[in-house]
């Protein structure tokens, strides 16, 4: 009776306690030991490499040899936690090769690591990885700093250009209304001087056919005497002095205006044109800032191409150099390509032309064939500038383009833009504007690109020059 009584007692204890305990929910640790409904796991045995809910675990907290066993917050996978070769609990960490070991691994394949306790080595990670994540959100504010500074230097880039534009267009609309109201005054000028010219005519005329009108009176007068004599007499003296003029060859011509509006057109072209001198003048000074050091690479050289030490100067010799065809080499067309290449940002710089006939440059990309013969067009990576027999300029687009210059350029200035797909040419001299790839798709990376041609019997011998960049004068 008494073993009964202990029994049933057990089962209604065993029953009061599971339903005070949390069945396990999808995410929680369940209890290996139950049977039927799981219970939620409150502890995990690292010796037993078992999880227990509160009833099953009352042996490792009552029962001496069971207490001795580590318990830890309940986890999944306790089998992970063994080492796979020798079946021991991995409970220390070894640093020579980054990785858990057992007790008998120590004495076996990591007798010489570098081996400390598992919280150690947890330690020792953990500061390192908290440095690393501080290091990380350090450079990734850096980054937001630079982004931030780049987005002022762009607003004030853009009010800059905005204030010059305003400046640039309100001088111009100036410019238009007082070449307008100067064209008006001209214009009514003239008209006032042709009306005040037929206001005198006509002045004139009317004083006549006054006088003619009082000698008609006279004449009516005389026609009633009967005295013949005095009649013909008084006749005669009217003939000899007529009060009119000869208005035959008189008469008001309307004023010429022609090239009247032409000329003020023209005027304001002079206008239009020392303002884009200006514009251009400011655009070139900034383009400039993007300055890079440029050198030749001789790698790149076609074997009749002599370089200067420097890597800054090339021209054509009369003998080919016995030089490896390496896949670099130019080996038909007489080019060669900048050791330095780019492939984001902007970047600038100049070349000497002067004494030349004939030359070509601009930038091409990395991939472009460097065998045979080439087309020098955007398709096959080619934004390319040239001079033809001495004062034909062309642009390699596709088809080529001709440009008509005002003046012949001897230093051209090379400015790219990669983000903006943008391969633009300039007279250095004059800062002028000669031509602009525009929409360019950049996806590799882009060389600098000269040729000095062909010699010409002598007359296109002078070299082409990477020369340094000096900045234009202040436009004031």
């Amino acid at each position: 009776m008494a073993a009964q009584f202990r029994q049933s007692a057990q089962q209604k204890a065993s029953s009061s306690s599971s339903s005070e305990q949390q069945v396990s929910k999808p995410g929680d640790v369940p209890c290996d030991v139950c049977t039927g409904t799981k219970l939620k796991a409150l502890k995990s045995c690292l010796v037993c490499l078992e999880s227990y809910c509160e009833t099953h675990l009352e042996p490792h907290l009552t029962r001496s040899g069971l207490k001795r066993h580590q318990l830890i917050d309940p986890v999944e996978n306790l089998e992970g936690r063994m080492c796979l070769k020798h079946d021991k609990l991995l409970e220390l960490f070894c640093k020579t090769d980054q990785m858990c070991v057992c007790m008998l691994c120590t004495v076996l394949d990591h007798k010489t690591h570098d081996v400390v306790p598992l919280r150690e080595g947890y330690e020792g990670k953990k500061a390192k990885l908290e440095a690393e994540i501080q290091q990380m959100i350090q450079k990734t504010q850096l980054k937001i700093e630079e982004i931030k500074h780049s987005v002022q230097l762009s607003k004030e880039d853009a009010d800059r250009e905005i204030a010059d534009g305003v400046q640039v267009f309100t001088a111009l609309k100036e410019s238009v209304e007082r070449s307008q109201a100067e064209l008006m005054d001209t214009i009514k000028e003239k008209q006032r001087k042709t009306e005040k010219q037929a206001e005198g005519f006509i002045k004139e005329l009317e004083q006549e056919i006054s006088e003619l009108k009082k000698r008609s009176t006279e004449v009516e007068q005389l026609s009633r005497s009967e005295d013949h004599l005095h009649l013909l007499q008084s006749f005669m003296s009217l003939n000899t002095a007529p009060p009119t003029k000869d208005w035959t060859e008189v008469s008001i011509r309307p004023p010429s205006y022609e090239g009247t509006v032409r000329r003020a057109v023209s005027q304001l072209e002079e206008t239009l044109s020392e303002q884009m001198k200006k514009l251009f003048e400011v655009e070139l000074k900034r383009v400039q800032q993007s300055a890079v050091d440029v050198t030749l690479d001789p790698d790149t050289a076609h074997p009749n191409l002599i370089l200067s030490d420097d890597g800054k100067q090339v021209k054509l010799g009369k003998v080919s150099k016995n030089l490896p065809n390496n896949p670099e080499r130019f080996d038909i067309c007489v080019n060669v390509l900048a050791k330095q290449s780019f492939s984001s940002g902007r970047f600038y710089y100049e070349v000497q032309v002067k004494g030349k006939t004939e030359w070509n440059l601009g930038v091409v990309r990395e991939s472009i064939n460097r065998k045979g013969r080439i087309p020098a067009n955007p398709q096959n990576g080619f934004w390319l500038l040239s001079l033809r027999n001495e004062n034909e300029y062309y642009a390699h687009a596709d088809p080529s383009v001709r440009l008509s210059l005002k003046s012949q350029p001897e230093k051209v200035g090379v400015f790219v833009d990669y983000e903006e797909g943008l391969v633009s040419f300039y007279d250095v001299d004059a800062a002028a504007l000669i031509y602009s790839f525009t929409g360019c798709r950049f996806t590799e990376k882009l060389y600098p690109y000269f040729s000095p041609c062909t010699n010409n019997d002598g007359k296109n011998s002078a070299p082409l020059i990477i020369s340094s960049v000096t900045l234009s004068r202040t436009v004031t």
